[in-house]
Formats: C-alpha cells, sequence, structure tokens
C-alpha cells in the first residue's frame, strides 16, 4: 500500500463482501485443499458469502482478514454463530437462523432486512428481490426525502461510548490473534453512492434534477460517518490496517452511470472530507474504495477524493485493459482485485487459460507495488475448486518469476 515492494505478492481471500467466494462453493475448496470438512460461515447472506477459515487462507497463502460488521476471521467466535441448514441445501453457520423462512415451492425469503424482500429460489445460490429491491415507478414526480426525518433517523443510529468500547475491545481481540493485516467493514463505511435514495433507477436522476438536494443530502450523510469516525477511529486505528469507506458501483458493464462531472460536484467533495479525516486521525490507515464497473475516466477523481485503494479493477469493462488501469494509477492508488476476469475467464475457461491470464495480469500489476491479488468480485458458486486452486497458485508463482528476474 506505501509503493515498496513486498517479499511476496499479497493476496486476499474474503477480506471484504465483494473479493470472497461462495458458501455453495467454499466446502469444496476445502476438501479439495484436503482440509477438515466445516459447515461454512455465511457473513453475508444475501451474496450467501462464506467467511474463510484461516487455516484456508494459509493454504492460499492470503494475507488480510476482515472485521465485519461485528464478526471476524481473525479467531473463532463459536458463540456467534448458529446452525442452519439452508432447506437441506446447505449444511452452514448464520448470525440469526430466525431471518429466514421457508416457502412452500422451498425458497426461502431473508427477513433480515424485511422492506427488500429478498428471496433464495430452488434454483438460486443467492437472495435477490424484484428490481434488486429498488422499485421504479415511471410515473409522477420522484418523492424526495424528508432532510429533517433524515437527521433524526441518522442521530438515532449514532455510535455510543458503549458501540465505541465494543468494537474497540473486538479489533484488539484481532489485532492480538493475527499477524495478517486487518480490514475493518463497518461504522466507517460512507452512505453515500449513486444506489443511495430511491435506488440506481432514480437516484442517478436527482443528481441532475435536484443537484441541491442531492448536495444537501450528502452533507448530513457525511456528517453522520465523520461524527462516528471521531469518535471510533482514535480507538481502533492501533488494530486495523485498511477501512472500507466507500462502497459504490458507479459504472456499468460498458461505461459510466453518471458523468465525472456529476462526481466531481456531488460526490468528491464530500469522499474527500471523510477520507482526510480518517487520514488525519491516523495517517497510517489506509482507504479502501469498492467501485465495479468500466470506472477507468473516474480513476483520477477517485485519487482526488482521498482513497488509498480502489477495487475490484473490473478492467474487462469498458474497454480499457489492465495494464491501462496500472498505468493510470501507478504510485498513485493501490489496487486490489483485477486477477482473473470473473465473469468469462474464470467460470468459462480452462484451468490453463485461468492460469495463463492471472499470470499476465499479474506480472504487470505487481509492477512498482502496490498491488493486492485478487479475484475480478466474488467467487461464484458454479466455480470448482480446482479453478480457485490454479488461481491463487499461479499469481505466487508469477510473483516468484518476477522477483527472480
Amino acid at each position: 500500500m506505501n509503493f515498496k515492494k513486498p517479499d511476496r505478492l499479497p493476496k486476499d481471500l474474503g477480506a471484504m463482501p465483494s473479493t470472497g467466494i461462495s458458501a455453495f462453493a467454499y466446502p469444496k475448496l476445502v476438501a479439495a485443499l484436503g482440509l477438515p470438512p466445516r459447515r461454512p460461515r455465511v457473513h453475508d447472506t444475501y451474496q450467501m458469502l462464506a467467511l474463510p477459515d484461516t487455516d484456508v487462507l494459509d493454504a492460499l497463502g492470503c494475507d488480510v482478514v476482515t472485521i465485519d460488521w461485528g464478526v471476524t476471521n481473525a479467531f473463532e467466535e463459536p458463540e456467534k454463530w448458529q446452525e442452519y441448514d439452508f432447506n437441506g441445501r446447505l449444511p452452514a453457520r448464520v448470525r440469526d437462523k430466525s431471518a429466514f423462512v421457508v416457502q412452500q415451492d422451498g425458497a426461502i425469503l431473508n427477513n433480515s432486512q424485511p422492506q427488500i424482500k429478498a428471496k433464495m429460489p430452488l434454483s438460486s445460490y443467492v437472495f435477490d428481490a424484484e428490481h434488486g429491491g429498488q422499485p421504479l415507478s415511471l410515473t409522477g414526480d420522484i418523492p424526495l426525502e424528508d432532510l429533517d426525518e433524515l437527521k433524526k433517523e441518522l442521530k438515532s443510529r449514532q455510535l455510543r461510548d458503549e458501540d465505541v468500547k465494543k468494537t474497540s475491545e473486538h479489533c484488539k481481540q484481532a489485532r492480538e490473534a493475527t499477524e495478517r493485516a486487518i480490514l475493518f467493514n463497518g461504522q466507517l463505511l460512507s452512505e453515500i453512492g449513486l444506489a443511495s435514495h430511491g435506488g440506481l433507477g432514480v437516484f442517478p436522476v436527482l443528481c441532475l434534477t435536484e443537484p441541491g438536494y442531492v448536495a444537501d443530502l450528502h452533507e448530513i450523510k457525511i456528517e453522520h460517518t465523520i461524527r462516528n469516525v471521531r469518535m471510533l477511529l482514535p480507538e481502533i486505528h492501533r488494530y486495523v490496517d485498511i477501512i472500507l469507506s466507500g462502497a459504490d458501483d458507479l459504472g456499468t458493464q460498458n461505461s459510466l452511470i453518471a458523468s465525472p462531472d456529476i462526481f466531481r460536484r456531488l460526490f468528491k467533495p464530500y469522499l474527500r472530507r471523510l477520507n482526510d479525516e480518517c487520514h488525519r486521525i491516523a495517517p497510517q490507515i489506509k482507504t479502501f474504495l469498492h467501485c465495479c464497473g468500466a470506472v477507468y475516466d473516474l480513476i483520477d477523481d477517485i485519487i482526488e477524493s482521498g482513497f488509498d485503494i480502489l477495487n475490484p479493477v473490473q478492467w474487462s469493462a469498458g474497454g480499457h485493459s489492465y495494464k491501462e488501469w496500472k498505468d493510470k494509477s501507478r504510485k498513485r492508488i493501490a489496487l486490489w482485485g483485477g486477477g482473473v476476469n470473473a465473469q468469462v475467464t474464470l467460470p468459462l475457461g480452462t484451468i490453463e487459460e485461468i492460469e495463463k491470464e492471472v499470470k499476465e495480469v499479474v506480472a504487470y500489476m505487481n509492477k512498482d507495488s502496490g498491488y493486492v491479488f485478487n479475484s475480478i468480485h466474488n467467487i461464484l458458486a458454479e466455480i470448482p475448486p480446482e479453478k480457485v486452486i490454479a488461481m491463487y497458485k499461479a499469481a505466487e508463482g508469477a510473483s516468484k518469476i518476477q522477483k527472480e528476474r
């Protein structure tokens, strides 16, 4: 992250909810690695992601663990998990099994967030909802959120002293349990995003038609996050290394969703304030942005927003190669991901094709440091373990060859 050449290629699996592996694929990976069987801990019950165990991280040579909204894989926490088998489909462990309701047709409802009405049919490996839980009406005016009510709602969610103490103790325990880097996912994440008020079908329109309202909305939200930063970060910065401070998908498969001008006027100033505050309190902390899609044309602005790390490095979207992504980012922002095309090469390619792509990408991305290996986004349920193992072995092999040269 400091653009100093490490002794080996840093690698990640599951340090945040877009660098992980499906809970359906995970038991097969465990078996293929020759490790004892276990029920996967499903820490993201919408994407159905497994929290990787440390022996799996050891086997794949991974260097990062997570603290994800109160759970971690830095050490065992059996008291936080309940056994649940997802209607016989997957013997697993979840935080709250009462959130799941099996329907007559075998589908399962996920009531963790009742307003979304997410469902996993028998033919699916993830939970989903109509319109991604963001229904779009094309008639009438777009209703605007009452900003005074928003202030009250955010105030009710402000961190309390007991929250800070509990989180700090948890982070300290994780730090004492591992020498791996710790990526903190939780209360310091900005709530600013294109899928905010009304969803992805609505909010970009509001950015064009009601920019003053959007600016007021973002001011309220970023002040809320900065208040939490000022309470929590002084207490945890000794224990964590990286903070997920931004998560927003600004690109489609082919282009940006909103223009660079919209990002510069309505997003960048607020994200910059948040990242500046994080760096003021803890200069050694690295701030992490997850941003999917064809966002190559925003890399300069993302850097100027104060982020230290960009993920998932979806160079397969938008017509720019991984070499262009690296050249634009070199020694300015670290790239985390991009190791293999997760939509084409990983699911559809042969093991040989996966190894070839990984080796080529790693050899270029790892030049001048500033690179952490991971797939472009999560490893899906259908991916066989042989491909996952081949991907990580190829990455390690490519970095060794580069070091020898």
